[in-house]
């Protein structure tokens, strides 16, 4: 391993605005057990089914509507 490297000629990370953010959200254990479940069948990890199915909802603008009875 070198003592000194040279970062003047570096550049910027384009893939850097697509970098993932670690947040805390509370979910409901059955909504859990639900994309866990679909996950197996996917054979992807439940989290980036999740991602997944929000960035879906995010690209296509999906808006939520709800009816409180």
């Amino acid at each position: 391993m070198r003592e000194e490297y040279d970062f003047s000629n570096a550049r910027k990370n384009p893939y850097a605005a697509q970098l993932k953010r670690q947040i805390t959200i509370n979910i409901d254990g059955s909504t859990i057990d639900y994309f866990k479940a679909q996950s197996e069948t996917a054979g992807i990890p439940y989290q980036t089914l999740i991602n997944l199915y929000l960035r879906d909802c995010a690209v296509n603008k999906r808006e939520l509507k709800l009816a409180w009875e």
